[in-house]
């Protein structure tokens, strides 16, 4: 059965998520045939699975668009419905959703499912909507911010934004762990600046620190400035900031072989 693909982010103001996630479309938009995965294993300590490898051709296009949970001026169901009725125009009878968010908030787990069984109740049978599951949960995400993370640094912190729900720490913790890193939040404690101390306190001169975001917006900036004030407070350490995971075909790769599975 054919499918068409629609990567559902949450929505901002700024436009450069909206730029990165129209990147990522493009990206995804080649067959998955075309996109030759190497599982060889990575020497050394942390041993984990080398990212894959993408050849990109551009002889073949699936349909594949973009969708916003907030922040747009159509509901998620009427885009998931404009989508779908525009592939069944195309010859594709089955839709894989594709939340593409890194942490399994409310978001994710109700607000995403409820309105994809809206849109499903719209379109009845002649359209199947299949709901994958979050980007989050594909543990190539690890070796996406270890190949980040190559700097010659002492240690790091994994900063997330961090969210009061209970039990929202344990993705970042759990990554953290994989990455020899302390998890820092950016909206509750632990926080970055607490780490930061922590860490010089405990004598280390080389402090990385990896934003756990998707793409650059109006909180990395934020801190960015944060990082920059902390290393006038700390003029003899070294702190290095990394972009955010950003759209790449590292990333496309990933998102093919969730909803490859």
């Amino acid at each position: 059965m054919p499918s068409a693909y629609l990567l559902v982010s949450h929505g901002s103001r700024d436009p450069r998520p909206e730029v990165a996630m129209e990147q990522l479309v493009r990206l995804i938009s080649y067959s998955p045939a075309q996109i030759s995965v190497s599982n060889q294993q990575r020497s050394g300590n942390n041993r984990f699975h080398r990212l894959p490898t993408v050849d990109i051709s551009p002889t073949k296009q699936l349909l594949v668009d973009k969708a916003c949970l907030e922040l747009s001026p159509l509901s998620l169901v009427q885009q998931i419905v404009e989508f779908s009725d525009r592939a069944l125009t195309q010859g594709y009878n089955k839709v894989q959703i594709v939340p593409v968010f890194l942490l399994p908030g409310t978001h994710v787990k109700e607000d995403i499912p409820a309105q994809v069984a809206i849109a499903q109740q719209t379109l009845g049978e002649k359209v199947i909507l299949d709901l994958q599951p979050h980007l989050g949960t594909h543990p190539g995400l690890v070796q996406l911010l270890a190949k980040m993370a190559t700097k010659d640094i002492e240690t790091w912190i994994l900063l997330s934004h961090g969210s009061r729900r209970p039990g929202a720490k344990e993705p970042v913790k759990a990554i953290a762990k994989q990455l020899n890193a302390v998890d820092a939040y950016w909206a509750i404690a632990p926080s970055l600046e607490s780490r930061v101390q922590a860490l010089v306190n405990a004598g280390y001169q080389q402090i990385g620190i990896a934003p756990y975001f998707l793409f650059a917006g109006g909180i990395t900036d934020e801190i960015s400035q944060s990082v920059a004030q902390l290393q006038m407070r700390f003029p003899s350490i070294n702190l290095h900031l990394t972009e955010p995971i950003g759209a790449s075909a590292e990333l496309a790769s990933l998102i093919w072989d969730l909803v490859e599975k």
